[in-house]
């Protein structure tokens, strides 16, 4: 098994963040290891998460995104068909193709440091190692472990302003729990 360094950003969950989690999601977030990065102000931005939850169902993503208005903001960028043209550009480059694939390596080597779940063992998340399925997921990794980590998401994170290289507070829409 591959030993990778701490989560650059993670902390504690508190009750406070599970109840900022509930305004942000509108609903309890399961399965919460700790926070992996928070926005500016302190708020939940990833959460990661075990890789089965309570009531026994797997689940591969183990780094979720919560915060409201970059989960928006990566909403539009999939809307504009983005997930294609990046499938395609990992298609046809080798070297993005290999960066991506450590990518999914990482993300396995992450989750099983918390737990195992065999019916997703070999399952990462944002539909790596070969295509860009889900940008949320994607943005969740690199902002939880650092840019450099996946290619693809340091692109995406660039275009959303405010998010690199620092992530900035934009929270204005979620309500104090």
């Amino acid at each position: 098994m591959t030993t990778l360094a701490p989560l650059p950003y993670e902390s504690p969950a508190t009750e406070q963040d599970h109840a900022v989690m509930r305004t942000q999601l509108g609903r309890e977030m399961r399965g919460v290891i700790s926070i992996a990065r928070r926005c500016a102000c302190g708020r939940p931005a990833v959460v990661r998460t075990s890789p089965r939850l309570e009531d026994g169902t797997p689940f591969p993503t183990s780094l979720y995104l919560t915060l409201p208005w970059l989960t928006l903001e990566i909403s539009r960028l999939e809307a504009t068909g983005l997930m294609a043209e990046l499938t395609a550009r990992v298609e046809q480059d080798s070297e993005l193709a290999a960066a991506y694939r450590d990518a999914h390596e990482r993300y396995l080597a992450r989750r099983a440091e918390i737990g195992d779940a065999a019916e997703v063992r070999h399952v990462s998340a944002g539909g790596m190692p070969t295509r860009v399925k889900c940008l949320h997921a994607l943005a969740g990794q690199a902002l939880a472990e650092g840019t450099g980590t996946n290619p693809i998401a340091d692109e995406v994170l660039v275009m959303i302003e405010g998010v690199l290289p620092e992530l900035l507070c934009r929270c204005d829409d979620v309500e104090e729990a």
